[in-house]
């Protein structure tokens, strides 16, 4: 499955994005248990909300990090959480 470019992009309800203190970074947590995530990977499932599809994303994750061809990367990305279950698109 791949990543639907026009589609908003949602973080599932069955998962939880949360920072875990003890391992000083940002995890998934599920019924199954839990992922820890780099800062990049973090970064863009925070931008998971509902609101974005891949191109609003992509903006404005270049934005906030001053930089460009970031579009890629972050498409691999999302087909990866969106085959593990961790996003949904409608």
């Amino acid at each position: 499955m791949s990543i639907n470019p026009e589609q908003k992009i949602q973080f599932s309800p069955m998962h939880r994005l949360q920072w875990e203190e003890a391992q000083q970074k940002d995890v998934i947590l599920y019924p199954e248990g839990m992922v820890e995530l780099n800062q990049s990977s973090a970064e863009i499932l925070k931008l998971c909300d509902g609101t974005r599809n891949l191109e609003k994303i992509v903006t404005d994750l270049e934005e906030k990090f001053s930089t460009n061809g970031l579009k890629n990367d972050i498409t691999s990305f999302l087909d990866v959480a969106l085959n593990n279950g961790w996003i949904q698109q409608d």
